[in-house]
């Protein structure tokens, strides 16, 4: 593919300005890879990536005869099918698509009674694995939060995640942010889709696009927020958009309505940190998005460099108003970019966090420096939130005494 060079430094001073305006309506899209930017006692990520998530559930089911036998049937149809290397999201979206069709009967060897318990005890796993706490009060995710609360805007900050975990919940819980996220009520809150279709309180909002480990569903098939025991109401945990249980998928569905609602809206902003663009029905969701509305405009910030992104290449390319962001290059306005370099007299003497500076090999006797964008990592991302923070408290300072 041929590409231009282009000036990294103008596109950062832009996405800056983006997240800093308070007359625009901006969503933050955050994937799986956030929560690998934090590390645990061990100087390990606090929540491993799917693949991750994955070997851990295999290997807690394996310790269970039962589980493991039935795990095996599942492994071996999917096999069957062409997947080698089922991840677990492939692995529950297989069984609920069992689940759907199954009856009082077996279906690929497997019956009703057999899918249950296999969806109960991934959906179990799955808890143990990303029921993490924060390690500490100046996470990424705390500096989310503060920056979806530094100053009032026109339009709520919103913000999607594909993620089960709670980390999002404790930074804004902990920085003492209100925010709604589709439940009402104190003892049991519940899941009202009608909440979502009307006026919402002016609260950051909280769209949990593949549902959460505090989600449940009780016998009359509401969903409900709260905290259970494991072998209480099943957990509501939206691997795929498999049409399966209509009220089990009814979160689900309103939820990405939430998201393509937000796309529609005219001169919106959507940032994504920490997604890989690998699942296509969230690919799908951002692009009719994007086309419908063409002064919408999104930001895709990656972590490494522009090649190990295909799918994101693709789609950009083809989407001039999704713009990609890699550590060496970028797609903008369908074009593939390589950042440009610099020479030590026209180097920035500061581009905060967002830029880092490699030395190249010297050319006619004069050194270079290429860019490298930083922000696909969460952490370095959370870094440049909080200057953006700092940048707006400054300015409201200042006009407060202009205006005494």
């Amino acid at each position: 593919m041929n590409y231009t060079r282009e000036d990294l430094l103008p596109r950062i001073s832009h996405l800056q300005q983006c997240l800093s305006v308070d007359k625009r309506p901006i969503g933050l899209f955050l994937g799986a890879g956030c929560p690998m930017s934090i590390q645990d006692e061990n100087r390990c990520p606090l929540i491993p990536d799917i693949a991750g998530i994955s070997k851990l559930v295999r290997e807690q089911l394996q310790q269970c005869a039962e589980h493991r036998n039935l795990w095996g049937k599942v492994d071996g149809n999917l096999k069957k099918d062409g997947n080698c290397n089922p991840t677990v999201e492939d692995f529950l979206s297989h069984v609920r698509a069992l689940e759907a069709v199954v009856g009082n009967d077996k279906v690929r060897g497997l019956s009703a009674q057999q899918l249950q318990t296999l969806d109960s005890a991934v959906c179990n796993l799955i808890h143990r694995t990303v029921n993490k706490k924060l390690p500490s009060d100046q996470t990424p995710y705390h500096s989310v939060s503060l920056w979806a609360h530094a100053t009032q805007r026109k339009f709520p900050i919103e913000i999607f995640t594909t993620n089960y975990d709670l980390l999002l919940e404790q930074a804004l819980e902990k920085s003492r942010v209100p925010y709604f996220d589709g439940f009402s009520g104190v003892l049991r809150p519940l899941f009202d889709p009608l909440l979502l279709e009307g006026d919402l309180p002016p609260w950051t909002r909280l769209w949990k696009l593949h549902g959460s480990i505090n989600w449940y569903q009780n016998e009359s098939r509401e969903v409900f927020r709260g905290t259970v025991r494991e072998d209480g109401p099943r957990r509501v945990i939206h691997p795929s958009h498999l049409k399966y249980q209509e009220s089990r998928r009814m979160p689900y569905l309103a939820m990405v309505d939430r998201f393509r609602s937000f796309l529609k809206s005219p001169t919106a902003v959507l940032i994504l940190c920490g997604y890989s663009f690998r699942d296509d029905h969230i690919n799908e969701t951002i692009i009719q998005g994007l086309q419908h509305t063409q002064t919408a405009v999104a930001f895709a910030l990656m972590f490494g460099q522009l090649g190990g992104y295909d799918n994101a290449v693709n789609l950009a390319t083809n989407q001039p108003n999704l713009n990609v962001f890699a550590r060496n290059g970028g797609i903008i306005g369908g074009r593939r970019v390589e950042w440009l370099e610099r020479d030590s007299e026209s180097l920035p003497a500061d581009t905060g966090s967002a830029v880092t500076w490699e030395q190249t090999a010297s050319t006619d006797g004069q050194t270079k420096y290429k860019a490298e964008f930083k922000l696909g990592d969460f952490a370095v991302f959370g870094k440049f939130l909080q200057e953006i923070v700092g940048n707006v408290r400054s300015i409201s300072v200042e006009n407060y005494r202009d205006a005494l």
